[in-house]
Order: C-alpha cells, then structure tokens, then sequence
C-alpha cells in the first residue's frame, strides 16, 4: 500500500470512529434528556403500550373472547406499532429539532435522523424480552425459528422507519404541514393495521389493501412467528423483504438529494 493510500485508510478509520463516538454521545444525550427528572425514568416508555394493552383487553376481550391468543397478539401488535408511531415521529421533526447542530457543527445530517429513533429502538429491544418472557408464563414459549424470524421482521420494521425518517426529515424543513398530516395519518392507520383485531374478520379479498400499509405484514407475521409458532410463507418474507428495502432506498434517494441544502431551511 502506498503512502497516499495508507492516509486515505488511517483517514476513514478515524472518520468511522468519530462517526460511532458521535452517535454514541447523541444517544446518550437523547435518552438522558427525555427521562430527566422523571422518577419512573425508562418505565415510562413501556407503560404507555401496556396502559393501552390493559384499556384494549377490557374493552376488546369480550367481543373476541373465543380467540384465547386474543390477549398475546394484541400485546404484540400494540408495542410494534408503538415503535412505529414515535419512531416516525421523531424521525420525521429530528432536523428541525437539532438544526443548530446543523448551523454551527459540521455534524453529518443523517446521524441525526438516525439517532433520532434510538429511544424507541431501545424500547422495542426490552420489549422482546418482556414478550418472550411474557409468552413463556403464558405456556406460549416461542420457538428457536420463531425468534429468528422475529429478529428479521423487525430489523425490516427498522428499515422502513429509518427510511421514512431520512426522505420526511428533510421535507419537513421545507413543509412543516407534514406533521399534522402525519398525525393525522398514524390516527388512521392505528385501525387499518390489525392491531386491536384479527384480519380474519375481514373479507380476504380486503387483506391486500391492509398489507400496503407497511406495519400490517410486520405485526401480522410478527404474531405468527411468536404466538402461533408459524413461519409464514416465502413469498410472504420476499413481500416485507421489498417492501422495506423500497421504503429505505427511497427515504435514501430524497434525503441525498435535499439534505445539502437543509441548513437553509432550518
């Protein structure tokens, strides 16, 4: 290796570190401001999903009463899709709301989007093993495959949030209606996924309208992985695989295309 070609080595390696320790510090950051002089501190983030479990169960388990996965499939629904929804949110704000880090640092853009999320990342992490231990008290221990599949269709639900994160963050500098209209819309697709109900209850010939929306085939084959220990088909995994890879390529292609001018914006 030359000279020229060794500095250009030693150059990246010190880029990628300064990269992982910057990231490192703005999840840090992140995670202590948001539970900061809280006394349930990280609790929080998990009792809002389980406050809904509960307030659901109450009111759902009597008209689903003969579907004793009722209470398991509504519990892993609602912390998917609560990754979701405060992912998205937070990637959709995370430029405008660290814009002087734009303004007066040279801080690479999409760190920021990407890191906006980890909080809601490391909730849907402790929520897996809340699940797994919650499904093994229930006599519902999932198996090895159903884990691993698991561990797929979230690592694709991450792909689509980030995605959707880095392509909204930058539209939003120049929209800021967005987010309304996404509350607006995550309002809406709380019932269009089949969180609160089974989509057995729906026409068939509905399921394709409900798998566009892309939560739907994560807490779906999610479900089928854990509770029912059922891989779901190839072709299945092949639609959710795509689907995310879209969503990620996408949210790639707009963020590298506004994103240099995104200081202007802020």
């Amino acid at each position: 290796m030359t000279f020229a070609g060794e500095t250009a080595a030693a150059s990246g390696k010190g880029r990628a570190v300064w990269h992982a320790g910057l990231i490192w510090t703005l999840v840090r950051t992140d995670f202590k401001t948001r539970y900061h002089g809280t006394l349930g501190g990280f609790v929080w983030a998990l009792l809002k999903p389980m406050s809904m479990f509960i307030v659901l169960m109450g009111v759902f388990s009597f008209l689903f009463a003969a579907d004793p996965t009722y209470k398991l499939n509504l519990i892993v629904g609602l912390f998917l899709w609560d990754f979701f929804a405060e992912g998205t949110k937070s990637g959709l704000t995370s430029l405008q709301t660290k814009g002087f880090l734009l303004t007066k640092a040279r801080v690479p853009p999409w760190i920021l989007v990407v890191t906006s999320i980890a909080n809601a990342l490391i909730t849907l992490v402790v929520f897996t093993l809340v699940i797994a231990i919650f499904l093994i008290a229930t006599d519902h221990p999932p198996t090895v495959e159903g884990l691993v599949a698991y561990a797929g269709y979230c690592l694709s639900l991450v792909a689509i949030v980030v995605g959707f994160a880095l392509g909204s963050s930058v539209l939003f500098l120049r929209y800021r209606d967005l987010n309304q209209v996404w509350d607006m819309a995550l309002q809406a697709g709380f019932f269009i996924a089949p969180i609160i109900y089974p989509l057995r209850i729906l026409p068939e010939r509905f399921h394709f309208l409900l798998y566009i929306w892309p939560p739907t085939p994560v807490i779906e084959f999610s479900r089928a992985a854990l509770v029912e220990g059922v891989l779901p088909t190839f072709r299945g995994d092949a639609y959710l695989m795509l689907d995310a890879a879209c969503c990620l390529v996408a949210g790639i292609v707009v963020f590298a295309r506004l994103s240099p001018r995104a200081a202007e914006y802020v």
